[in-house]
C-alpha cells in the first residue's frame, strides 16, 4: 500500500533570513547540517556520503531569502521525498524558519525506513539550529562513517553511552569529557540518535536504515584526525 508522510518543524533562531538562505539554499550551507556532501548546480541539488548517493533532487521553489524547495523522486513506483524551507524574519536579526519534509514509501515494508526518516529529520533540523545559533557564518565540513552491522541495537547504544562517558539514559546538557570529545555536551537524543555539540564540532550518532551505526559529523575545525571508523568498531567488542 505504501506510506505517505509529512513531518513540521519550526524554530526561532538567531539570525537574519539571508544567513538562514544560504544554510538551506547552498550546497555548503546544507552540508554542514545534512548527511553527507550537498552540492546545488542550477536546479540540481546532489547529496553524496560515503561510497552512496542520494537520486538527483530538482529545485521546485527559489525565493531568496524567503523559499526554498526540492525533490528527489526514485523510479517509477512513486517514491519521493520533498524539502521546504520558509524563512521568515523577525525585528532584532531573529528569523523563524519552517521546515516542511514530505514523501511517499511505496510497498507494504515501509515502516522501519519511514521510522528511521523521521528520527533522522529530528535530528539534522536540531543541527540546522544549532549551526545558526552556536556557529553563525562558519561552514563545517561534514564527516560520514560506518560501523560494523548491528545485531542488539539496546547493547551498541549502551556502549556508545559508555565510551562517552554518559549515563544508560542521557539528556540534552549531560557533559561528555573523553579522548574522543574532550569536551561536548549533549545537546539532542531521540531513539535513533544522539547528538553531542564541542567547541567546534556537532558530533552525530545514528541507528542507520541499513543496519549499522553511523557518525555524521560537522567539523568547524579545519581537520579531525580522530579514527571514527576504529571508535565504531570498538563498540561491537564491548559486552
Amino acid at each position: 500500500m505504501g506510506k505517505d508522510f509529512e513531518a513540521r518543524l519550526d524554530a526561532d533562531v538567531p539570525a537574519t533570513p539571508e544567513q538562514v538562505w544560504d544554510a538551506v539554499a547552498t550546497g555548503p550551507g546544507i552540508s554542514s547540517w545534512f548527511v553527507g556532501r550537498t552540492e546545488i548546480d542550477g536546479e540540481t541539488v546532489r547529496t553524496s556520503f560515503g561510497a552512496g548517493a542520494m537520486p538527483a533532487g530538482t529545485v521546485t521553489v527559489a525565493q531568496p531569502p524567503h523559499r526554498f524547495a526540492y525533490r528527489h523522486e526514485t523510479g517509477e513506483d512513486g517514491r519521493f521525498v520533498a524539502y521546504e524551507y520558509l524563512i521568515e524574519g523577525r525585528a532584532g536579526a531573529a528569523t523563524v524558519l519552517r521546515t516542511v519534509t514530505s514523501g511517499f514509501l511505496p510497498g507494504d515494508d515501509w515502516a522501519e525506513e519511514y521510522e528511521a526518516m523521521r528520527y533522522g529529520t529530528e535530528l539534522f533540523f536540531h543541527t540546522l539550529t544549532e549551526c545558526l545559533r552556536w556557529f553563525p557564518g562558519r561552514l563545517a565540513s561534514p564527516l560520514t562513517a560506518f560501523g560494523p552491522p548491528v545485531t542488539d541495537w539496546p547493547r551498541t547504544w549502551q556502549a556508545l553511552h559508555r565510551a562517552l562517558g554518559l549515563g544508560t539514559a542521557p539528556r540534552a546538557g549531560d557533559p561528555v569529557h573523553t579522548a574522543m570529545i574532550p569536551d561536548g555536551v549533549v545537546s539532542f537524543t531521540n531513539p535513533h540518535t544522539l547528538a553531542v555539540r564541542g567547541p567546534d564540532a556537532i558530533y552525530r550518532f545514528l541507528r542507520g536504515f541499513h543496519g549499522s551505526l553511523v557518525v555524521a559529523h560537522a567539523l568547524f575545525s579545519p581537520a579531525d584526525h580522530r579514527n571514527w571508523p576504529a571508535f565504531l568498531d570498538s563498540l561491537d567488542s564491548h559486552d
